[in-house]
């Protein structure tokens, strides 16, 4: 909002607003008329006073003040700068919380007898909802920087003020409060809105820099003599590369939004990779490098370092980490915090000469997420052998995987059988229900794990084999060990690391596997468009406790989209099959106070992001940040989200 709103436009609106209820389209700057309509909302009249909020408690004022104790150790060194440049225009720096409430003020002697009278003063809100129109409560309302001069407030005993307000935010784009600027609307600084957005940037620069003291921090200009002014952009850079954090300058230098940062690797805006970044500050920690974004842009940086960053032990390199969230295991990672938590243990020991046991009921996904597993590793150009050791009749399990000479045997092949673990060489073996492998074979398998060579049927020399291993079993392997049914040596060479998936009713993503599974089968049927499943049938598919887990899912689905009729596009009741349609009517309806889980398609994609929030709130049991890495955006857009559901 500009202070140039001729007095006789501001008074016409003003009428037809009170008299119509709404702001005339015109008069007024449309962030002014949507102000105006909020502050009559809330139930303000201009000539009446502001609820009676004036003197809160001093214990409510110690409370804000206790929980805002970096905003305003930063905040107050600005603040004084600040108000050395407007000492003599009559006028208070005004500090607010993220709810408007004022938390610390700097004034002229002469101006603050008129700021008390309206409640200018530490411990009062100005909210719009409690002042109506004014820079702080629009600037939070808007979330961008305002200006608000004289009769532009809503109020018209705050005409007398001109205001002038900016957002100041977190690292990750989180609104921490607002930094103000009132003054006498006679004597208001000509500049006012430039100084207080400009202290609102140092401020937020001041506040990264203090909570990213354990990350790389990249100092970014289009000139190297930028650097280390206020006009710099800063990132906050990960150890293994990702960007935590970055101030409003960098997000409009990189072309990032507030949502991307914890999503975002470093190399993916700027042609360098972080490894080398940091060998060139060791050589030239002075010398700004020349970097190029994506779209050539030129961009000069500078590594920073704090001590506490150098302190930090066992920083993997960037090279070495394989960015978690685009690997294989991502692509099937649909945000359930069970499973998560078994792909991040699994991801951490892939490559290294660990053996992993996933566990699980039959049919949750254990070949599947081994498979991911095995491409996203440093074998996944090598092969993936796959050995389900329950379905292979016992006699022939041994040539099977040891491979057998020509000859070995009656009905032996006459050129002889590599063998499957041999086929492995390189990659990696799959040995699924491995808790059904004949006793005497397990004997076999512990020397070849031991030996790291395989003597096939009838040879008398052993071969040299490397391959990773992975197991998988639905039995308690330990148990059955304990019971002698399973070799104990065994189990304790297979179980290096185990994980456990979750059955298909103990997760929290039903939504978002169904709709990996519908687009995945849409394409492998060839429909050419979008199945959508009827949400009363959803709401019972997300009762239902699904014994056969995914795999019976899948089958479900996949039979249901071939059910579908020519310009047929929702899956309903009449396309399931009879047994499940008369498993599903024995599910308890969802209570009437609880909203059906959407369909994917059915629904629109708002009501399907709401279910998938409250299914990682729920997860997460109420723990904002580890709800946002499950969905995968920035506690700052949960929040936004969240507060989008309330209006």
């Amino acid at each position: 909002m500009r202070p140039n709103t001729s007095p006789v436009a501001l008074r016409q609106a003003r009428q037809h607003l009170l008299d119509s209820g709404q702001c005339p389209s015109g008069l007024v700057d449309e962030r002014l008329a949507r102000s105006w309509s909020r502050s009559m909302a809330a139930g303000l009249l201009p000539t009446g006073r502001p609820p009676a909020i004036d003197h809160p408690s001093s214990g409510t004022l110690r409370q804000v003040l206790a929980s805002n104790p970096e905003l305003l150790a930063h905040s107050r060194p600005v603040m004084e700068y600040l108000f050395e440049q407007v000492r003599h225009s009559q006028s208070v720096v005004v500090l607010a919380d993220r709810r408007g409430m004022l938390m610390h003020t700097l004034g002229d002697p002469c101006f603050m007898d008129k700021a008390e009278r309206v409640a200018l003063t530490s411990g009062a809100s100005w909210h719009e909802a409690h002042r109506g129109t004014n820079a702080i409560g629009t600037a939070l309302a808007e979330a961008c920087a305002v200006e608000v001069h004289g009769g532009e407030h809503f109020l018209e005993r705050n005409n007398f003020l001109t205001c002038a307000a900016s957002p100041i935010l977190s690292a990750t784009g989180e609104l921490l409060g607002i930094l103000d600027i009132s003054g006498d609307y006679r004597n208001g600084h000509a500049h006012a809105l430039g100084l207080v957005s400009t202290a609102a940037r140092m401020i937020e620069n001041r506040l990264l820099a203090a909570t990213c003291k354990r990350n790389i921090r990249l100092h970014l200009h289009s000139a190297p003599e930028g650097i280390g002014s206020v006009a710099e952009g800063i990132v906050a850079v990960s150890a293994d590369g990702w960007i935590v954090g970055a101030n409003r300058v960098a997000l409009a230098q990189l072309g990032l939004h507030a949502c991307d940062v914890g999503a975002t690797l470093l190399e993916r805006v700027l042609d360098v990779r972080l490894d080398d970044l940091l060998s060139h500050h060791r050589r030239r920690p002075q010398q700004p490098q020349a970097l190029r974004t994506p779209q050539g842009g030129l961009l000069f940086a500078q590594v920073q370092l704090d001590a506490a960053w150098v302190a930090t032990p066992t920083r993997p390199t960037a090279a070495a980490a394989t960015a978690p969230q685009h690997d294989a295991l991502a692509q099937l990672d649909t945000g359930d915090a069970r499973w998560r938590a078994a792909a991040d243990k699994a991801r951490r020991v892939v490559g290294k000469p660990i053996a992993v046991l996933v566990q699980g009921e039959s049919g949750v996904g254990k070949e599947v997420f081994a498979r991911a597993l095995h491409a996203s590793g440093p074998r996944r150009d090598a092969p993936f052998v796959a050995i389900n050791c329950a379905a292979i009749p016992e006699h022939l399990i041994e040539s099977e995987l040891f491979g057998h000479v020509a000859g070995a045997f009656t009905g032996a092949r006459k050129e002889g059988h590599l063998g499957r673990l041999r086929e492995a060489h390189g990659g990696t073996l799959f040995l699924d229900e491995i808790g059904d492998m004949p006793l005497a074979l397990q004997t076999r398998l512990l020397r070849v794990l031991q030996e790291r060579s395989v003597t096939p049927v009838g040879a008398s020399k052993a071969v040299p084999v490397d391959f990773a291993l992975v197991c998988a079993t639905h039995n308690q392997l330990l148990q059955a060990a304990e019971q002698g049914r399973f070799r104990q040596d065994l189990y304790y060479r297979i179980n290096g690391l185990t994980v456990q998936l979750p059955a298909l009713r103990e997760r929290s993503d039903l939504v978002a596997l169904l709709q990996r599974l519908l687009a995945d089968l849409a394409a492998e049927q060839g429909l050419g468009f979008e199945v959508q499943v009827a949400s009363d049938l959803l709401a019972r598919l997300a009762a239902y406790p699904w014994p056969g887990n995914l795999r019976q899912l899948a089958n479900v689905l996949r039979t249901a989209c071939a059910m579908l009729a020519e310009g047929e596009d929702t899956l309903g009741w009449e396309h399931m099959p009879d047994d499940l349609v008369q498993s599903l009517e024995t599910v308890p309806q969802p209570p009437d106070n609880q909203p059906d889980t959407p369909a994917p398609g059915a629904l629109s994609l708002q009501q399907l992001s709401s279910t998938a929030i409250d299914q990682a709130l729920q997860a997460a049991r109420g723990n904002m940040s580890q709800a946002a890495r499950q969905l995968g955006i920035s506690r700052q857009t949960l929040y936004r989200k969240l507060a989008s559901r309330t209006h």
